[in-house]
């Protein structure tokens, strides 16, 4: 049996609809986060579940998804979580293996790099979460690394989040490291491109933050 994969809509812009629209699978878990129901229902979609404080939707759209069958999960607007967040940790409880975010890039700069940093969170070190904005996914690589799948020529970016990465032995890339350091700051890790499908980053200590880019950037 397959593991169950989630779709979070977050708040965030969406500028190609139906390039978002061919992501999904029939037996995802649809989650909005609050505002990220919109973009639900511009696509013909019923989430199964919208949570938030529910700041960015009228009474009047709630009730409409409400009687379409979507579970309301609503939290007090003052609380410690953003409604992204709290959509990830819902989709965590309810035994996701994958979650795909769309709509989380863009729009506000604190938005946007706090949504990536969610790549961080602690609830997920054991789930594949990747955003996607635009033909771009962004993911994070934890040691001890991963493949990427790309097409030769798709630009990939390595960015260190939290500190230095290390250890770090690339294959498939133009540019390789060789048990080398991407240290925190430098901008030594962006732009490279894949030379083979798949690539793989090893890694023996800290989180890089992995971007790709359909075609060069």
């Amino acid at each position: 049996m397959d593991s169950l994969r989630a779709v979070i809509f977050a708040n965030g812009e969406l500028r190609q609809p139906g390039e978002a629209r061919r992501l999904l699978r029939p037996d995802d878990l649809l989650i909005a986060a609050d505002g990220g129901a919109a973009h639900c229902r511009s696509l013909g979609l019923r989430p199964n579940i919208i949570v938030g404080d529910f700041d960015s939707l009228t009474a009047e759209a709630l009730a409409d998804f409400e009687r379409a069958g979507a579970r309301l999960e609503r939290h007090p607007s003052a609380k410690d979580e953003t409604d992204l967040e709290l959509a990830l940790l819902l989709a965590v409880r309810a035994g996701a293996r994958e979650i795909a975010v769309l709509g989380a890039l863009g729009g506000r700069l604190d938005m946007t790099i706090a949504n990536v940093l969610l790549l961080t969170h602690p609830a997920l070190a054991a789930v594949r979460v990747w955003l996607w904005n635009d033909g771009e996914r962004a993911w994070l690589i934890r040691p001890p690394g991963a493949e990427v799948a790309g097409r030769p020529g798709d630009t990939l970016s390595l960015i260190p989040l939290g500190g230095d990465a290390t250890g770090i032995t690339t294959h498939g890339l133009a540019y390789p490291l060789r048990g080398e350091t991407l240290a925190a700051g430098p901008a030594r890790g962006v732009s490279n491109v894949l030379t083979e499908d798949p690539a793989r980053v090893e890694l023996q200590s800290g989180l890089l933050l992995a971007t790709l880019t359909t075609g060069r950037a």
